[in-house]
Formats: C-alpha cells, structure tokens, sequence
C-alpha cells in the first residue's frame, strides 16, 4: 500500500526544476567560496618578546600601541619560534618550510652581498607556491639569504683602497656600487617584486628587483622602507579587490644594529636609542596597518606580525635591565643563544572574521610553518621534497586546533649548536648557551659543566635547574628523535629527504650523521 503516489511531471517542468536547482547550488557555491586573503608578513629584525608591552606588562618599558592593537584585534602565539636564534637561518627556513642546518649553513649567517643563494633555485618557496595560486607577490625590506653580482664596469675596475679593503675584510661587502646587477636574489626565488638591501650590515646599497638604484644612508633606510611597503599596499588594492590578491613579506632592518632612530624618534622611550628605534618600529608596522585601512583591505588580509630572532646583546640589555626593561621577559638568553630568549619571539596574527579577536594559543609553532600553512590556505597538499619542516597552524589562526599541531621543534644558536622542543620538554646539546651569552660552551666545559641539558619548561621557563640526571629517559628518547629527524631529512611525515650537507649534532670532529 503507497502512503504517498507522486503526480506526473512534464518534460518543461522537469526541466524548469533542474534548473532552478542547478541555479541554487551555483549560488551555493558561490556563497561558500571566499576570496583568497591578502597575506601581509611583516619580520622584525633582532626584535626580543619582550620587546612587545602586550606580552611583557609588567616588565616591558617600551610602548608599542601599534602592536599591541594587533593583540588586540587577533590572536597572540606565546610558544613562537624563529628557525634559529640568528637572521640568515631562521629567513631560509620562514621561505623554504626547511630548516636552515640541512643546507651548507651550518653556523652563523652570510656575511656580504656576493655569497652564493642559499634557497636552492628549483627549491620550492613561500612566494612561488602563492604566485603558482593566482598571488602577486612581493619582498620589501632586507633579504640576507644571497646572491651573487655583477658590478658596473667603472666600479669593477677600480682598485678598493685599503681602507675599504679592510672594511670589506671585516665586516662583509660594504655595499654594491649602484648599477650593480644581483643575481640569484629574490626575483628568482618566487617573488615579483624586491625593494630593499642585503643585510643590516650593508644597507646602503639600496636594491630594486635585480639592480642597485642607489646608495642610501642606513637612517633612512627604516622610513623609506616603510614608504615602500604602504604605497605596494596602495598600487595593489583595486587589483587585491578584484580576485587578484597579494603576498607582500616585509622583512624590516630594525631594531637591528646599526640602531638608528630617526630625528623624531629619538629620546620618545626614555630608555635609550633603542627603545626608540623599537618604538619606532612599532610605527611602521602602525603605518602598514594603516594603508590596509585605507584601501579597504584589511578585512580580507592575514596579517603576522614577528621577528627573526632574540633581541642583540648589542641593543645594550645590562643598561635596559637597569631601568626595568627585560628584552627577553621572563626567558633565559638573548639572540644567538640556544636558550628560549634567543629564538622565542612575538607573533601576532590578525584576519577579521576568521580569527578571534583578543585570542591567545599555547601551540607550539615555527617559522618553517608557513609553507605548510599556506598550502592548507589554499586546500593545496605540498610535493614531498617540499616544505620537509613545515606544519600548518591554520586550525590554530581559525581555533578549530584541540590537539598540538607539531610533535616538536629543533632550536638551532649561532654557533650551531642543537636543542629539540617537545611538550614541556627541552634538551639542548651544549654546556652552555651555544651563542654569546656567559658561560659560553668553552668556559661551561671548563668549569666542569654537563655537555647535555633538559629543562621542564612549563615548571622552569627560565631554564635555571638542569635536570638531565634525574630524567635520563626523556634525555635518550629526545635525543633518538632529533636523530631520527636528521637521518630522515625531514620532521614532517613523508619519504626520505637527503639534506645539502653532512650535519654534526654535537660538533665533533667527525659528522655523525650523513645526509
């Protein structure tokens, strides 16, 4: 027995009703499909965390309301790491999704403008895979990952005098003559546009694209690159509007040494010419922010917001801790150690709508994940020799995440020296702080102390009490598993990946793991 006997249909009214069907899931579709964000990555150069007032208020000196808004209208990640606790490494791996230490860098950082690229030419990058997807893409500020150059034939047959000579010697090239062409730089690693310098060292030969255009004072370096970035914000908004977004990396030279506040900067911390040049800083993210406003974009934008590593030992922080100013907060260690102060950094994340504002995560998170991030934007899979380090923190941004999106993470000091993060836990595979803070590795093997050290974190963030003696287990399974990522070649789940160069955990003699 029917319950219920359809009416017959005509062929015009079926018809009529597949239409109207079709036309409902196209509108569907439509509904659901968003617009690409414009992705805005903004690197702060030497810049500590806590540095930022909205992570360290009671300790923190310097106001910097620009970032702290940022705060404000998004999430703040308070277990952030650069890739290194110096500049080179940590801007390879933030581009590649690869840690630095599995190339030929195995300690330090380049030194001038003519050392060859260190991102590999058919090495996949951030820039690329969003230019792949429909993205502009575009680097403006300093790059400090190499290239190579030809110089002007006036210049190239100029004998250096030996003063110049000398500086050269000392502190890297002092700066390309302006025709210069660069070769290998960031037009041929997936960015559209370049517009800025080598490294902090030798900003005055300023670079557009593939040529020096002129040579810069390094004050003025900060202001003109601030200029730069919101006019590509400007020049790209009607196009960012129309389904063409744009990936615009600012990797900015302060509060890097040289530490150079402009005239209107200076004395506005009251401690010193660093907190000016930080407070500074603070402005230029403030005036990015601004120009998103302006042109209707910040809606549709993911903004980050970090920096490359601790702040410098340089900066002057006896002086700064004097006055009530810890760079650092409450962690050990400045840039270039192992210890947390040297790679914990601030990052901030801002997209109305799809991030909750005034949200914190505990996630544990590296620069190498922006790759992998970006791929999951877009609903992409990376190729397997691609991004070998990189996590995505999407469901972190979006707070969809109720388990830790990385198993751990590898710290690298600017002597090379290793420490692997996981959970609370930490060991670091060198007697002292691996960098320039005391006891350096040398004096703490001198004085007797231990070549292993494993902190609890979560009971101990300041990296005081030793405890290698007491967990011997935790010691043997982190130091299996930071082996297990170098002999494999990657962190991530996938096949086998050879890395550039044989790599010493310890700096023995002898490599003890091969590519």
């Amino acid at each position: 027995m029917r319950l219920f006997s359809p009416l017959p249909l005509s062929p015009s009214l079926l018809l009529s009703v597949f239409l109207s069907l079709l036309l409902s899931l196209s509108v569907a579709f439509a509904a659901d499909a968003t617009p690409k964000p414009n992705i805005v990555y903004i690197l702060a150069d030497d810049l500590g965390y806590g540095d930022v007032q909205a992570l360290n208020p009671t300790r923190g000196k310097i106001k910097t309301p620009h970032l702290d808004r940022l705060a404000a209208q998004g999430i703040t990640f308070t277990d952030a790491h650069s890739g290194s606790s110096v500049c080179t490494p940590t801007r390879y791996g933030l581009l590649t999704g690869r840690y630095a230490w599995r190339t030929r860098l195995q300690k330090g950082v380049l030194d001038g403008s003519d050392d060859p690229p260190l991102i590999a030419a058919n090495r996949l990058t951030v820039p690329a895979l969003l230019k792949q997807h429909g993205y502009t893409t575009a680097a403006i500020g300093k790059w400090h990952l190499g290239f190579t150059s030809e110089r002007p034939a006036s210049a190239a047959t100029e004998a250096p005098t030996p003063r110049a000579a000398a500086k050269k010697n000392k502190q890297g090239d002092a700066g390309l003559p302006v025709g210069s062409r660069i070769i290998g730089g960031p037009i041929t690693r997936g960015f559209d546009y370049f517009w800025g310098c080598s490294n902090a060292r030798t900003m005055s030969g300023l670079i557009e694209n593939d040529r020096v255009i002129e040579s810069l004072p390094p004050i003025q370096m900060l202001p003109r690159l601030e200029r730069q970035a919101a006019n590509y914000v400007a020049e790209h908004a009607v196009a960012a509007k129309n389904g063409k977004p744009f990936f615009l990396y600012v990797p900015l030279t302060s509060p890097h040494t040289p530490i150079l506040p402009t005239p209107e900067w200076q004395g506005k911390s009251g401690l010193g010419a660093y907190g000016d040049f930080v407070m500074q800083t603070d402005a230029v993210v403030g005036k990015i922010l601004a120009a998103l406003d302006e042109h209707g974009l910040a809606a549709n934008t993911l903004v980050i917001f970090t920096a490359d590593n601790g702040c410098s030992p340089a900066a002057g922080t006896p002086a700064l801790e004097k006055q009530g100013h810890f760079a650092s907060a409450q962690f050990r260690g400045y840039k270039a150690d192992i210890w947390e102060g040297g790679h914990r950094v601030p990052f901030l994340a801002r997209w109305p709508g799809k991030i909750k504002p005034a949200s914190t995560s505990a996630q544990l998170i590296c620069h190498v994940d922006l790759l992998a991030t970006c791929a999951d934007l877009l609903g992409l899979t990376l190729p397997a020799n691609a991004g070998e380090d990189s996590v995505s923190i999407l469901p972190a941004l979006l707070g969809t995440d109720r388990a830790p999106l990385r198993e751990a993470v590898v710290h690298h000091s600017i002597h090379g020296m290793f420490s692997l993060r996981q959970g609370p836990w930490k060991i670091e595979l060198c007697p002292g702080s691996g960098g320039w803070a005391a006891p350096l590795d040398a004096a703490a093997r001198k004085a007797g102390l231990p070549e292993i050290q494993l902190y609890h974190l979560a009971s101990d963030p300041a990296e005081s009490k030793n405890v290698h003696v007491e967990n011997p287990a935790v010691v043997t399974r982190l130091t299996a598993l930071l082996q297990r990522y170098v002999a494999d070649g990657r962190s991530t789940p996938g096949p086998r990946q050879p890395n550039d160069a044989p790599i010493d955990l310890l700096k023995n003699k002898a490599p003890s793991v091969t590519p």
